[in-house]
C-alpha cells in the first residue's frame, strides 16, 4: 500500500511525481468546487473554497515540490488573468472615458488607507516593519509586493528576513475570504437588488461612445443637394445614416454618394457624445417608427467568420457596395460605433441593413458560420501570453528605488489581452470563443487557489497557535478598513453600481478569487471591466509601496 500513501503524502522537500502533483492539485480543486456550491443564506464563498481546502490539505501533509507548486500557481494566475482582458478589452477603454479617472481614484484611496493604516499597527504594536510590510502584502494578495519587499531589504540590510514571508502567508488566506465576506455585507447594508442593478447599467450605456439610434428630419438649408460623404466631412463626427425616407415616402439604405436633400427623414446610428452635435446641425429629432414603416429593408447580425478578413476594416471588406449598411459592430458584449479606422476581427457581429438580397450576398461575403467559429484557436492565446510576459518583464526604473518596477506575470499579460481584444492584431487571428475563454478563466482561477493554499497550509496551524493569530488580525484590519471605507464612498457619494463597485474594490487589493466571485454573483463583464481599469495602476503602487516603506522606515 506504499504507493498509495506515497500518491497521498509525498515529502516536498524532494522532487515529488509528476503524477503525485496533479493528484494533489486535482483532488484540492475537486472538493473545493464541490464545497463552493453550499450556500448559507443563499450566499456562497465559490471558488475560495478551494483556498481552504488547499490549505487543510497541505496541514495535514498533502504538499508539493516548492519549485513546482509556484510554476503551477503563478501558470495559473496568467492563464486568469489574460481570459479576464480578452473579455473586457472591448469595453476597457469606453469604461474608462466614462469613469476610469473616478475608480483609479478610489482605488488608489484603498491603496493609501492601506498604507496609513499599516504604519499605525506598527507604531502603536511595535511590530517589526519587515512583518507589517509582508502582512500588508497580504491583506492585500499582492505577491509582487511581497517580492520587491524582500530585494529592498536585502539591499537595505543586507540580509533576508523571514518576517516578510510569514507575514503574507498568514495574511492572504483571511484576506480572501476578508474581501468575499466586505462584498457579501455591503450587499445586504446598500440592500442591493440586482435588477435594479441592472437598470442602473442600462442607463449607463449611454457611455459618450456607446451606439444610439437618433431619428431625425434635415432642416439645414446648406445640407441640400450635398451627398452623404461631404456632410461627414462636415460635420466630422462618427455616424451611419442606416435609413433615409424622401418626401415621396420612399425609404432606401443610403451610400456615400446619395444626394441628401432638406426635408428628408434619416435614421441614424452614432455615439452618445455625437449625437447632439449632429442634431444641431442637421436638424430636429423626431418620433418616426422606422421598424414599423414599409419598407423592403431589413436588419440582421451577420458574424465575421471567414479569417481573410480578420484585421480588416469595413472599406477594405467592400460589403457596402452591396448595398447595405453597417450600423453597429458587437464584440464580446459591446456594442460599437462603425468607424473607418477600426479593425474588425473574426467573431465580430456586423448589423447590417439592406435589402434581403443585398443583405444575403454581405452575409456571403462575412461568412457568418457559427460551426467555424467553434473550433479552438490555441495559436493568439500563447502568443498573447508570451507577448504579455515580455511586456511584464519590461522593468521601468525610479529614482532612489533600489529596484525598477514591472507589470510582472499578472500585469503584462493583462495588458495584452486588453490590447489584442481590443484592436485585434493584423492578419492574426485572435477570437477566442465565449466558451474556451470561460473555461480558461475558471481552470486558472482554480490552479492559482490551489497552490496558494497548499503553499500557505503547512505552518499555518502552528504559526497561529504560537501567537500569529494576532497577525492575522492586523491583515483583517488593513484589508478590511480601507475597503469598507471606499466602498461606501463609492456607492454612496459617487453612485457607482453595486457590480461596478465590486470590480474596484477586488481590483483595488488586486484580487482575483474576489473578481471571481464578483463575476459569478453579477454575471456580467462589469466587475471585470472595472477590475481592469484600476489593476494596472494599483499594481504599480502596490508595488511602489511596499519598496519605499522598507527604504523609508527600515
Amino acid at each position: 500500500m506504499y504507493w498509495l500513501t506515497s500518491l497521498f503524502f509525498t515529502d516536498s522537500s524532494v522532487a515529488s511525481g509528476i503524477s503525485h502533483a496533479i493528484f494533489i492539485i486535482s483532488l484540492t480543486i475537486a472538493i473545493g468546487v464541490a464545497l463552493g456550491k453550499l450556500q448559507f443564506k443563499g450566499a456562497s464563498l465559490g471558488s475560495a473554497w478551494i483556498l481552504f481546502t488547499g490549505i487543510v490539505l497541505s496541514h495535514f501533509g498533502m504538499r508539493i515540490n516548492p519549485a513546482v507548486l509556484n510554476f503551477l500557481k503563478e501558470f495559473g494566475l496568467i492563464l486568469f488573468v489574460y481570459s479576464i482582458g480578452l473579455s473586457v478589452g472591448p469595453g476597457f477603454f469606453s469604461s474608462f472615458k466614462r469613469g476610469g479617472i473616478t475608480l483609479n481614484l478610489l482605488a488608489v484611496s484603498v491603496v493609501f488607507l492601506g498604507v496609513i493604516i499599516t504604519l499605525a499597527i506598527h507604531y502603536v504594536t511595535s511590530t517589526p516593519i519587515p512583518a507589517m510590510v509582508g502582512i500588508l502584502c497580504g491583506a492585500v494578495t499582492n505577491t509582487p509586493g511581497m517580492g520587491a519587499a524582500q530585494q529592498a531589504l536585502e539591499q537595505a540590510a543586507g540580509a533576508a528576513d523571514q518576517n516578510v514571508a510569514a507575514g503574507y502567508a498568514v495574511a492572504y488566506p483571511l484576506a480572501v475570504l476578508g474581501v468575499i465576506t466586505a462584498i457579501t455585507a455591503m450587499k445586504k447594508i446598500f440592500k442591493v437588488n440586482f435588477k435594479d442593478e441592472k437598470k442602473i447599467l442600462e442607463n449607463l450605456e449611454n457611455a459618450k461612445d456607446a451606439p444610439r439610434r437618433v431619428s431625425l428630419k434635415i432642416t439645414n438649408s446648406a445640407l441640400d443637394g450635398k451627398n452623404v460623404a461631404e456632410i461627414h466631412q462636415l460635420i466630422n463626427r462618427n455616424f451611419v445614416i442606416t435609413r433615409y425616407r424622401r418626401r415621396n415616402g420612399d425609404i432606401e439604405t443610403p451610400s456615400a454618394t446619395t444626394v441628401l436633400q432638406k426635408g428628408d427623414d434619416l435614421l441614424i446610428v452614432t455615439s452618445v457624445d455625437a449625437a447632439p452635435a449632429i442634431l444641431a446641425f442637421m436638424g430636429k429629432e423626431t418620433s418616426e417608427q422606422w421598424i414599423n414603416a414599409h419598407t423592403n429593408l431589413i436588419s440582421k447580425n451577420v458574424i465575421i467568420t471567414k479569417p481573410e478578413l480578420n484585421g480588416k476594416t469595413i472599406t477594405q471588406t467592400r460589403i457596402r457596395s452591396f448595398g447595405v449598411n453597417v450600423t453597429r459592430i458587437h464584440r464580446v458584449g459591446m456594442d460599437l460605433v462603425p468607424n473607418h479606422y477600426l479593425h474588425l476581427q473574426l467573431g465580430d457581429g456586423l448589423q447590417l441593413v439592406g435589402t434581403d438580397s443585398a443583405v444575403q450576398k454581405a452575409e456571403e461575403k462575412l461568412g457568418n458560420s457559427l460551426k467555424t467559429l467553434d473550433e479552438p484557436n490555441l495559436f493568439p492565446i500563447f502568443l498573447g501570453i508570451t507577448l504579455g510576459v515580455i511586456v511584464g518583464s519590461i522593468p521601468f526604473a525610479f529614482p532612489g528605488l533600489p529596484q525598477p518596477i514591472k507589470l510582472g506575470l499578472a500585469g503584462g499579460p493583462l495588458v495584452v489581452a486588453i490590447l489584442i481584444s481590443r484592436f485585434g492584431v493584423t492578419k492574426l487571428v485572435t477570437y477566442t470563443s465565449a466558451g474556451a475563454n470561460h473555461i480558461m478563466r475558471d481552470m486558472g482561477i482554480s490552479i492559482f487557489l490551489a497552490c496558494v493554499g497548499l503553499s500557505a497550509g503547512e505552518n499555518f496551524a502552528a504559526f497561529l497557535a504560537n501567537g500569529g493569530y494576532i497577525w492575522v488580525l492586523y491583515g483583517l484590519i488593513i484589508t478590511l478598513v480601507p475597503i469598507f471605507t471606499v466602498g461606501f464612498i463609492g456607492r454612496l457619494k459617487f453612485k457607482l453600481d453595486f457590480f461596478t463597485l465590486t470590480g474596484l474594490l477586488s481590483g483595488s487589493v488586486t484580487n482575483p478569487p474576489a473578481l471571481a466571485y464578483s463575476g459569478r454573483i453579477s454575471e456580467n463583464n462589469h466587475p471585470a471591466v472595472a477590475y481592469a481599469t484600476v489593476y494596472p495602476l494599483t499594481m504599480f503602487l502596490r508595488i511602489l509601496s511596499a519598496q519605499l516603506i522598507i527604504l523609508i522606515f527600515i
